[in-house]
């Protein structure tokens, strides 16, 4: 068994064999699994879009932005020859933390979108709140397990 931590704005799609795990704050995490064929992804992205301050066109996707964490999903779809009517899509996280209550509220909108957009048909979620969440990816299964914590302490003083 391999287990495979992400970071922000990572993004990883792999088989049977691997768990995937994360920790997210106001960012959110989409995970996709086929069933029949025991692969799926992971991805963990800090904003919705690319700002003014992002070029809008990188030459390859960068994990951190919604859209394009979907960009990297739809090549590995296209890669393993599968659609995505066939995953089983779940989305969590976008949980308010300080500042970013704003930027956790539209995580969310944006990866409910995508999803949609894309064709997923969304199996489950656990959004919003105010608490950070740690999650474990099982892709033997398919099972995420997820567990609450307190808000995220980013070390600032009072």
């Amino acid at each position: 068994m391999t287990d495979v931590f992400l970071h922000p704005g990572e993004f990883r799609f792999a088989e049977t064999g691997t768990v995937l795990a994360t920790l997210l704050g106001s960012c959110v995490a989409v995970s996709l699994w086929h069933p029949g064929r025991r692969i799926g992804g992971l991805c963990h992205f800090m904003l919705p879009g690319r700002s003014g301050d992002w070029p809008q066109a990188a030459a390859r996707p960068d994990g951190r932005f919604a859209e394009d964490a979907f960009a990297l999903f739809g090549r590995e779809l296209a890669r393993t020859g599968t659609r995505p009517p066939q995953y089983h899509a779940k989305i969590f996280g976008g949980a308010a933390q300080l500042l970013a209550d704003g930027v956790a509220a539209a995580n969310v909108r944006a990866g409910l979108a995508l999803l949609e957009r894309h064709g997923f048909t969304l199996a489950a979620r656990d959004v919003g709140g105010t608490g950070a969440r740690v999650l474990r990816f099982d892709l033997a299964t398919g099972d995420v397990w997820v567990r609450r914590a307190g808000r995220l302490d980013l070390g600032v003083a009072s």
